[in-house]
């Protein structure tokens, strides 16, 4: 997959973002199994309601959360499309490094 334009570029950096922080990591390690709501969310977590609403906003901004309202609540789970996006990103480059020298540190 190549990257055709800037905004896919701009996307691209944007999951790449959401994804560098430790919160946000463990958001996403926790959604793999499940859709979950804010209240799970927090208590699994054990952070403030506005802390987690900053780092569920990055995440939906990066395109890599979806929510739905079931009532009062808003479920999360992850947007598994735009994970494959990051993995066929980064695909090119294990082909790339499997078709040259293997560098050891």
């Amino acid at each position: 997959m190549q990257v055709q334009t800037d905004l896919d570029l701009k996307k691209l950096l944007s999951s790449f973002h959401a994804l560098s922080d430790p919160l946000r990591l463990r958001v996403v390690q926790l959604l793999r199994s499940q859709e979950l709501c804010v209240c799970q969310l927090r208590e699994q977590l054990d952070v403030s309601p506005s802390k987690l609403s900053f780092h569920l906003k990055i995440l939906k901004q990066a395109n890599l959360l979806l929510s739905q309202h079931q009532g009062r609540w808003i479920y999360y789970s992850l947007n598994l499309s735009q994970f494959v996006v990051l993995e066929h990103y980064l695909a090119v480059y294990r082909h790339y490094n499997s078709n040259s020298r293997s560098y050891k540190l």
